[in-house]
């Protein structure tokens, strides 16, 4: 995916912004302005406006859609190797799949503590047990390895 064109042109205005400002402020300390200390603030501010929309621009990727699948909810992540959302009450059974693979497709694996690699993902609805009782259901599962994005059915 490639950066996002205005953030990456914001990023370069900016920075011309603060190269300008730089100017200034070294002006303002040669020739002692009173307002040389309030330079550095914008200019450093300026800068750092410069370097987040770059850097924003450059990391920025867009969620993955698959064709057929509704949006869920993660309602569990561990932070390594299981991920659980939740299935709304009314999903046909036909939207279970494409879901699960919209939420494994879109996981980071930046981060995550897993000892082989892999995620995995659980789709679940909670119907009810008996009168004051529930009790999840695992819908669909999949597997992602973070390492090659390649994404497995079921456990």
């Amino acid at each position: 995916m490639s950066a996002d064109p205005i953030l990456l042109v914001a990023g370069e205005w900016l920075g011309a912004a603060s190269g300008v400002l730089a100017l200034l402020t070294s002006a303002g300390f040669l020739l002692r302005w009173g307002i040389r200390f309030r330079l550095v603030g914008i200019t450093s501010f300026t800068a750092l406006l410069a370097l987040s929309c770059l850097a924003f621009a450059v990391s920025y990727r867009p969620r993955v859609t698959v064709a057929g699948a509704v949006s869920v909810p993660v309602v569990f992540d561990n932070g390594g190797d299981l991920v659980i959302a939740a299935a709304p009450a009314d999903l046909p059974l036909a939207a279970a799949a494409p879901s699960i693979e919209q939420v494994a497709r879109n996981l980071r694996g930046n981060g995550r503590q897993s000892d082989d690699g892999r995620v995995r993902v659980r789709l679940r609805r909670v119907e009810t047990a008996g009168p004051g009782r529930s009790a999840p259901v695992v819908l669909a599962e999949v597997q992602q390895d973070l390492r090659t994005g390649e994404i497995q059915a079921g456990s």
